[in-house]
């Protein structure tokens, strides 16, 4: 289900937006709103080169996997 949010901003990023908007063809709020999905799609997943880059990194990969294993056991904390 949709929810409907306020969010103040100041005079020059709302005319950012809305150019950026119209150039798309979009309502401010959809820009807002498709903006907001690729910024977290680009934080939370690796793309093909970071992903590249951490493979073929042995030292790391035995890290992580040994992470996997420790969290799995409930053992070290996030931080």
């Amino acid at each position: 289900m949709s929810k409907t949010i306020s969010l103040r901003v100041d005079n020059t990023l709302y005319q950012s937006l809305k150019i950026h908007a119209e150039a798309e063809n979009r309502s401010i709020s959809n820009f807002i709103e498709t903006a907001t999905k690729r910024y977290l799609d680009e934080i939370d997943y690796v793309d093909e080169f970071e992903m590249e880059s951490i493979s073929g990194n042995p030292e790391l990969v035995d890290r992580l996997k040994q992470g996997a294993i420790d969290a799995s056991k409930g053992r070290g904390r996030f931080v």
